[in-house]
């Protein structure tokens, strides 16, 4: 048994805090553009024009993730007073919301700098796994999101929540990005494979939210009207994530995926 009671807050100077859940945040995209930019350097592209894709990305995953959370977790509550989805450091960010956040980003990115958009995802694809074990490191920092109850000999107690021992969910979907990632950061490395058109933004999607879906049934609902329902919203939201992705690794293996050489 663990018992868990971190501060949320890592530094404090006078009026100003800086939270766990900010500096893993950051470090996901920090970590994510040096990344990019190994992968940008071995396929002979510039990395002149990575900090202003990582501007789009990031702007693109805050917008798409706080949007997903208000509209699709509690919208009544945030419609009612629509300028509280503006208040985004209360908390509250949607994963699904941040994917679709992402594809837009990277869609008028790719327009304006004149890249192929699906030889940039599937580049973004890699380190955006990386990404997400970041994320939930910052969440169980914060003592959110947490698991279901449970007896399992390494179960956490979240003091600042309540007295019951519960899986800590939030490492285990740490574990399994970290897992996805790397067998990303593989399939990248063999060149025909990351010359596929849509294999690793398929992957992704495909692994990411496949674990999503298991893990949810290990996760407390994260909306009241959940309770009782057969699935969560993530749940219902992942699955045609899957589809998404195993659609493009169809179509990648199919043959119509070869066109990223050229980019």
């Amino acid at each position: 048994m663990i018992y868990w009671n971190a501060d949320p807050i890592a530094v404090s100077v006078g009026p100003l805090s800086v939270h766990w859940y900010g500096i893993f945040f950051a470090a996901a995209f920090i970590v994510g553009l040096q990344i990019m930019g190994r992968m940008f350097a071995r396929e002979g592209r510039s990395t002149d024009d990575l900090d202003s894709l990582l501007g789009f990305v990031v702007v693109g995953a805050l917008v798409g993730a706080r949007l997903g959370h208000c509209l699709l977790y509690d919208p009544v509550y945030y419609l009612s007073t629509p300028l509280l989805i503006l208040k985004i450091w209360e908390g509250g960010l949607a994963s699904h919301g941040g994917v679709i956040g992402i594809l837009v980003a990277v869609g008028v990115y790719a327009r304006r700098s004149g890249m192929r958009f699906w030889w940039l995802l599937d580049r973004i694809a890699v380190p955006a796994a990386q990404g997400g074990a970041f994320i939930r490191i910052g969440n169980f920092m914060n003592s959110e999101i947490v698991g279901m109850p449970t007896i399992v000999p390494w179960a956490v107690i979240f003091e600042r929540l309540d007295p019951l021992p519960r899986h800590p969910v939030q490492l285990y979907e740490a574990a399994a990005y970290l897992l996805i990632f790397i067998v990303l950061l593989l399939a990248y490395r063999v060149r025909d494979l990351r010359d596929r058109q849509g294999l690793l933004a398929g992957t992704f999607l495909a692994l990411v939210f496949a674990a999503r879906f298991v893990l949810e049934f290990y996760k407390m609902p994260q909306a009241a009207y959940e309770y009782g329902q057969f699935l969560t919203v993530g749940q219902w939201l992942s699955v045609p994530c899957v589809l998404v992705g195993f659609w493009l690794l169809f179509r990648a293996f199919r043959g119509q995926g070869q066109s990223t050489k050229r980019h």
